[in-house]
């Protein structure tokens, strides 16, 4: 149960890890066709990754 949890909250954090530098790696343009500002990719990101 409890390596569950941990294997849980490491999965987490990694799709965490990959959407900030995915979305970072988008252009403001791209990141506006999207409507998204730079200042949104933490709160997108830990969204993501909480789904």
């Amino acid at each position: 149960m409890f390596v569950t949890m941990i294997a849980a909250k490491i999965r987490a954090f990694l799709r965490y890890r990959e959407t900030v530098r995915e979305l970072s790696r988008l252009s403001n343009r791209e990141l506006d066709d999207l409507g998204l500002s730079r200042s949104e990719i933490d709160f997108v990101a830990r969204s993501h990754a909480a789904a």
